[in-house]
C-alpha cells in the first residue's frame, strides 16, 4: 500500500471516528440489550442477496459496510414520508423523527415502530458500540448512539444506502409493496396508514 493510499485510509477512519463519536469515548453502548434472535421472516442466501443488491447496498446491509459521511442519498432530505429497508422493503422511520445531526449521515431519534429493528453489541474498530439491524431480515443499518435530541435522546445514524425513501403521495416501489402486502405486521401496518391519515387531517 502507497503512501497516499495509507493516508487515505487514516483520514477516512478519522473522520469516522469522530462523527461517529463526537465525545471521542471508545465506549458508545446505549441502553439497548442484544436482542437479535438470529433467525428472520425474510432469509435469503448470500447468493440471492448479492444478486438483488447493488454492490453498495450488499456491503452495508450484508456485510455492515459503511457509506462515506456526506456522500449518502438521504443525508440532508427533508421531505416528509417514511424510509423503509433497501433490503427487505420494511418501514423503519418517519421523516419527522430525521434530525440534522451534523454527522455526515441520515440521523433519526426513533424507529417507527419499537420492533423495526433489533440491537446487536459491535466491537469492531476498538469501539463497542450498538448495531442496528432491520427485525425483518437482519441486515445492517447503522448504529444508535446516546446524544441525540428529545424525546428519546437517542440519534440512530442510518446509512443512505441501506435506506429506501417513498415521500408522502409518492406511489411505493415494488420492493415496499411486496413487503407490506406478504410480511408486514399489523403494527407496521398501522404505523404506515398513520402517516397518511395525519397528513389528511
Amino acid at each position: 500500500m502507497n503512501a497516499h493510499a495509507i493516508f487515505t485510509v487514516m483520514m477516512t477512519l478519522a473522520i469516522f471516528a469522530q462523527c461517529q463519536n463526537p465525545q471521542n469515548n471508545p465506549t458508545m453502548t446505549v441502553n439497548k440489550s442484544d436482542n437479535d434472535p438470529g433467525t428472520y421472516r425474510i432469509e435469503r442466501s448470500e447468493a440471492e442477496w448479492k444478486e438483488m443488491l447493488d454492490r453498495q447496498q450488499f456491503e452495508i446491509l450484508r456485510k455492515a459496510g459503511t457509506e462515506r459521511p456526506y456522500t449518502g442519498k438521504y443525508y440532508n432530505t427533508s421531505e416528509e414520508g417514511i424510509y423503509y429497508s433497501a433490503a427487505t422493503g420494511q418501514p423503519l422511520f418517519y421523516s419527522d423523527t430525521k434530525f440534522d445531526s451534523g454527522c455526515g449521515w441520515p440521523s433519526f431519534f426513533e424507529p417507527i415502530t419499537p420492533n423495526a429493528v433489533y440491537y446487536r453489541t459491535d466491537k469492531s474498530y476498538g469501539m463497542i458500540r450498538t448495531e442496528v439491524i432491520d427485525s425483518g431480515s437482519g441486515s445492517h443499518l447503522g448504529h444508535v448512539f446516546n446524544d441525540g435530541p428529545p424525546p428519546t435522546g437517542l440519534r440512530y445514524c442510518m446509512n443512505s444506502a441501506a435506506l429506501i425513501f417513498v415521500p408522502l403521495g409518492e406511489e411505493a416501489p415494488p420492493k415496499v409493496k411486496n413487503y407490506m402486502e406478504q410480511h408486514a405486521s399489523d403494527e407496521e401496518l398501522k404505523a404506515v396508514s398513520a402517516l397518511v391519515d395525519r397528513s389528511q387531517q
